[in-house]
């Protein structure tokens, strides 16, 4: 168990039977009343985000999650396949555990990372960036240089996003996938 004073960002816990992972946390003092902490949650399995506040003196199941990589390998319905790296073991996952940000930067053969809770695969952890081809833009011109401007690129996963003047079609760009913005042009 682990008191609500002692909770980090990133932390998973269990509640009410569910496992939730901690984004964002405050430490209120109310005048004359005992400490609360608002907590924002994000759901592992269903991908949602709820806030809760709760007591100071309150405490928590501590989830233990294991990770391992893992390479995406298809999609059939519902259900996309994983395949971990170390064991071979396939690992499916329903387009709900995945959350939207998924369908927006993974394509098939991308390694990412899965989350186990015991002996089932409960989501996946975002990378920070991911690094997509540039399927159609407008075109460059000579002379323009990363601060004259954007223009709207679609990427090979359907997404579309703003890159600077000088990328081309076929160009591979890496996007932030918090912001959906572009970071830089990859190498």
């Amino acid at each position: 168990m682990i008191a609500a004073t002692d909770i980090k960002k990133g932390m998973a816990i269990e509640l009410d039977g569910q496992l939730y992972t901690i984004i964002d946390f405050q430490h209120i003092k109310m005048g004359r009343g005992s400490a609360q902490i608002r907590i924002k949650l994000k759901d592992i399995q269903a991908g949602h985000t709820v806030e809760r506040t709760f007591q100071a003196t309150e405490k928590f199941a501590q989830a233990q999650l294991e990770i391992s990589n893992a390479q995406y390998l298809y999609q059939d319905g519902d259900l996309h396949y994983f395949m971990d790296i170390k064991s071979f073991e396939q690992i499916p996952l329903s387009t709900a555990q995945l959350g939207d940000a998924f369908k927006k930067y993974f394509k098939e053969g991308m390694t990412l990372v899965i989350l186990r809770h015991g002996d089932r695969a409960v989501g996946i952890e975002m990378p920070l960036n991911v690094e997509l081809k540039v399927t159609e833009t407008g075109p460059s011109f000579k002379g323009n240089t990363a601060q004259s401007g954007t223009k709207p690129a679609k990427l090979e996963t359907g997404i579309t996003v703003q890159v600077p003047f000088f990328i081309n079609n076929g160009d591979v760009v890496r996007v932030d996938t918090r912001s959906g913005s572009y970071v830089e042009r990859a190498g």
